[in-house]
């Protein structure tokens, strides 16, 4: 019962202690707590029966129903029809348009009994209560189920059309992770793409928090297909992953990983977190215990730096403390360059407290150290600026510095945030901060952004780095001060055009959270623009870890999410949305340090561009992105309409030297080592997804 997310259990020791009870009160709460636990374990069809039930037994009492009860019967009942919908139809019948905000074509529910349910009852709750703004959402949902929006939405609630246009028009990505076997029906998770077996093609790691969720590797055979190699790679048994994090903690060039685990859960939370080490030779091996990282503890975030420029990459891990439970400072491992770790957190000023949502590393001031953003819910987020050791002695002897600059800096807000990270949208070669807002009423607080009406809801920053190791609040001017309620969410240049855009994963644990994921473009640095419902990425359901990745080779960034929400009964399909291209040009760079870190994590590229207007600089950091899914650490750059490459610079950070190649052609992939003067061709293969049916890795079809 510590556990909030188990719901199943927690439905059946509710149904026991309801046998005790005989007090009419106590009963019709603890009916109601029934109701919930057996909707949000996925038992929809019994919720519902539960409800009504709840209903009958007041009316049998003699109890009259105060608006708080109505209000919760009418919600519940609504919302519990809404997912029978979504269970029939979006997941066992599922196509490549589910849950795309608007509803259309392929989205619309061939089993409509959830549906029209839902219907009459929001209907007369709307009759009640003409301003529920929830239930004028969740009706129009309900429509667009049917296919019926917005002709038959009673004129009077109807949402216009209009306020899901996207402000600029973009090419439509398609789902085709079904057609792939990619579309994992699982909770919230992490992911990573990155070519884990050095062949160059791109392979997936995607875990889930459910209590025994599976992590999984898929293995890409190079010609558009991809095999489940979970078994084969000895991951069986690593389960309940909230998150994962790409690094090369042992400098050997294999991309190993970090799962975590206990996040949003509280005293129900302490599990440990595990480092997993890339053999080499397509297994992994669970390390933890042997590094010494063996912590218990809830997390869902961590970054790995080389903090004190030793060439070997450190980890930072957020630890969640909640009111009422242990504390659980966050914690700071030193990389001792054996394959072990030195916990300093304390020593280095970094034993931060609070509900930490996120954790992101860059070096915001250029001085050639990494700083540490922190995002926290309920307290000031912290910039802790990287200061070196602590006296005179060697970074081994003394230990770290780093010095809270949150308020001087004036990136303490949003006061309820998630996640956050560094990166460089306006190509001024200095690292900006991007954290999203985590509070809303639900789906009333949306509807009322679309809409241009009032509310409280907590909405994103974007903080612009002034050069000054101050930042400037440009979310306004930026167009992102929207309600998101951000999970999920990571950055990358959907059209190749050298401005780094914006894909958010949104939503809470309620199974009422049914706002569409977000999709903003970078105007070349100036603003974004929500594009959203041109791109086809609009999805209602839980959107979770996001990876931007050039699966097929042309060069252009499709994106791997992984979706669901936190409870058992809130599973969903992971989607692979391909890019449909933009004739943008582009490199790849996968960098190798020598004296610094093997994977060139926090490594600077500089990428000049001739252009029809002339000379252009585009700026990149070598990093996995966002705070929640990561992207390949060999970096993809969009190059626009360049006529010519002029030059590429990498500033390497434990020497701070900078090298500069020239000769680099278009549309090509290079490796750059840190000892070698000349660029090395990076030969990688290219091909087209199968259609639907052509794929012999498929175990299932979409229409069950």
């Amino acid at each position: 019962m510590d556990n909030p997310f188990l719901s199943a259990e927690r439905a059946e020791a509710t149904r026991i202690a309801l046998k005790t009870m005989t007090e009419p009160q106590q009963r019709l709460e603890w009916e109601g707590k029934l109701a919930t636990e057996l909707l949000n374990a996925g038992k929809t069809e019994e919720a519902i029966q539960e409800l009504l039930r709840l209903k009958e037994y007041m009316a049998q009492q003699g109890m009259q129903a105060g608006p708080k009860a109505r209000h919760f019967l009418s919600r519940y009942l609504a919302i519990a029809y809404l997912r029978l919908g979504e269970q029939q139809n979006c997941i066992f019948n599922h196509s490549a348009e589910s849950c795309l905000l608007p509803i259309r074509a392929g989205g619309v529910h061939k089993l409509q009994l959830g549906s029209r349910s839902a219907i009459e009852v929001l209907k007369q709750t709307l009759k009640d209560d003409p301003s529920d703004l929830e239930s004028r959402w969740f009706l129009n949902l309900a429509y667009m189920t049917l296919g019926e929006y917005p002709s038959e939405v009673p004129p009077e609630w109807v949402i216009p059309p209009k306020v899901f246009d996207s402000a600029y028009e973009v090419k439509r990505f398609a789902d085709i992770a079904g057609r792939l076997g990619l579309d994992v029906d699982d909770l919230a998770g992490g992911s990573i793409v990155d070519d884990f077996d050095g062949d160059g093609d791109l392979d997936i790691l995607a875990s889930a928090q459910r209590f025994r969720g599976q992590l999984r590797y898929f293995r890409d055979n190079g010609d558009g297909t991809f095999t489940d190699r979970t078994r084969e790679a000895g991951l069986i048994g690593e389960i309940g992953g909230l998150n994962l994090v790409s690094t090369d903690y042992n400098n050997d060039g294999w991309v190993d990983a970090m799962v975590l685990r206990g996040g949003w859960m509280g005293k129900g939370g302490i599990y440990p977190f595990s480092l997993l080490r890339n053999n080499g030779d397509g297994t992994f091996a669970d390390v933890t215990e042997e590094a010494g990282l063996l912590r218990f503890g809830p997390t869902q975030s961590a970054t790995w730096f080389d903090y004190d420029g030793d060439g070997w990459l450190d980890v930072y891990v957020a630890k969640e403390s909640t009111p009422g439970t242990v504390v659980h400072p966050c914690e700071l491992f030193h990389n001792n360059r054996d394959g072990t770790f030195t916990e300093c957190a304390a020593a280095s000023g970094l034993a931060v407290t609070g509900l930490v949502k996120a954790v992101a590393s860059g070096d915001y001031n250029n001085d050639g150290r990494p700083d540490v953003y922190i995002s926290r819910m309920g307290d000031p987020n912290l910039l802790f600026r990287n200061d070196g050791p602590k006296g005179s002695a060697s970074s081994s002897q003394c230990p770290w510095t780093f010095t809270d600059v949150s308020a001087a800096a004036g990136v303490t807000e949003p006061i309820y945030s998630f996640p956050a990270w560094f990166f460089d949208y306006d190509n001024d070669g200095w690292l900006d901060i991007f954290v999203s807002g985590y509070q809303f009423r639900g789906p009333a607080d949306v509807l009322s952004d679309y809409l241009g009406l009032p509310y409280n809801a907590e909405r994103p920053r974007l903080y612009h780095n002034n050069h000054d190791g101050t930042f400037g609040d440009v979310t306004r001017a930026a167009g992102l001060f929207h309600v998101v309620q951000t999970m999920g969410s990571n950055f990358g240049d959907l059209d190749n055009d050298g401005w780094l855009d914006i894909y958010l994963g949104t939503g809470d644990p309620n199974l009422g959270s049914l706002i569409p994921n977000r999709m903003f473009r970078n105007a070349e640095g100036k603003f974004f623009q929500d594009v959203t419902t041109a791109a086809g990425v609009g999805h209602l359901q839980k959107g979770h870890a996001v990876s931007f990745a050039d699966f097929d080779g042309d060069g252009d960034q499709d994106i791997y999410e992984v979706m669901g929400g936190a409870y058992e009964g809130d599973h969903y399909r992971n989607a692979l949305y391909e890019n449909p291209g933009y004739g943008n040009h582009w490199i790849k760079l996968k960098l190798e340090g020598v004296r610094s870190n093997r994977v060139a994590m926090g490594a600077r590229i500089k990428v000049t561009v001739e252009t029809a207007e002339g000379a252009r600089s585009i700026y990149k950091t070598v990093a996995s992105g966002g705070s929640f899914g990561c992207s390949p650490l060999r970096q993809e750059i969009g190059l626009g309409q360049a006529r010519s490459i002029q030059a590429i610079e990498v500033f390497w950070p434990v020497t701070g030297k900078a090298q500069t190649f020239r000769g680099a052609g278009m549309d090509q992939a290079y490796r750059i080592r840190e000892d070698q003067p000349d660029l090395i061709p990076l030969p990688l293969k290219s091909f087209t997804f199968p259609a639907m049916g052509e794929s012999s890795s498929m175990s299932h079809t979409h229409q069950h």
